[in-house]
């Protein structure tokens, strides 16, 4: 039989001086805070006493190196998924925040006119389809037991939109999907999902150190 539960787990922070949107930009890695984001999220796939037999990341650093505690934890080797990466930004390495943040500059206005595209980067609706195709092919990988996908903020907020029923626009500033947080899905046949799977849970496993964390969001 496929998979019985995929969880969806965000990468924790990442070292991010600058306050910049690294969006898909090399070097980009987690913080020491965000390491120990990294081992909450292991730790609490661990406490839940699950078999996990399979492990798929972005292959963006951070996710990787978010992915490295559940690897140590599971005994696995995991593999790198492009469809689970990022969207694409137009603001990448701009600072969004601050009286000379990019949203402020008169030039990258054109970017915004379409917030339910979204304008400045990869459709909503592309992000949400390749999300739930890589999570199928993980579903289908294995022989029973629960995969993990570490992945990022939107492309994880997409599927949960997705699977909710509700539109693919929103806005940013309110996506429940924090640094470490797991979103846990499950296979269904029923009138609950169209998409064959289902939410079954949320886990905030690093919400104790999240004061201390800086989480650039999107656009």
């Amino acid at each position: 039989m496929p998979a019985e539960q995929i969880h969806l787990v965000r990468h924790g922070e990442v070292f991010n001086p600058q306050g910049v949107l690294y969006g898909r930009l090399s070097g980009f890695g987690l913080s020491d805070l965000g390491r120990s984001m990294a081992q909450a999220a292991a730790d609490d796939l661990v406490a839940r006493d699950r078999p996990i037999v399979a492990l798929v990341s972005s292959p963006l650093q951070r996710t990787q190196q978010s992915a490295e505690p559940i690897a140590a934890a599971f005994g696995l080797e995991p593999t790198l998924d492009d469809r689970v990466i990022e969207p694409e930004n137009r603001f990448e390495g701009k600072r969004m925040r601050g009286p000379d943040g990019a949203l402020r500059d008169i030039r990258n206005w054109p970017l915004l006119v379409n917030p339910w595209e979204p304008s400045w980067g990869e459709p909503f609706r592309s992000i949400a389809d390749r999300m739930l195709a890589a999570i199928g092919d993980a579903w289908q990988s294995v022989d029973g037991g629960d995969v993990v996908v570490v992945s990022h903020q939107l492309p994880i907020w997409m599927v949960h939109r997705r699977l909710a029923g509700v539109s693919l626009a929103h806005d940013p500033r309110r996506r429940r999907c924090a640094l470490s947080s797991i979103t846990t899905l499950e296979p269904s046949t029923g009138s609950g999902s169209r998409h064959g799977f289902v939410e079954v849970g949320y886990t905030d496993p690093a919400a104790g150190l999240a004061a201390e964390a800086t989480d650039v969001g999107a656009v």
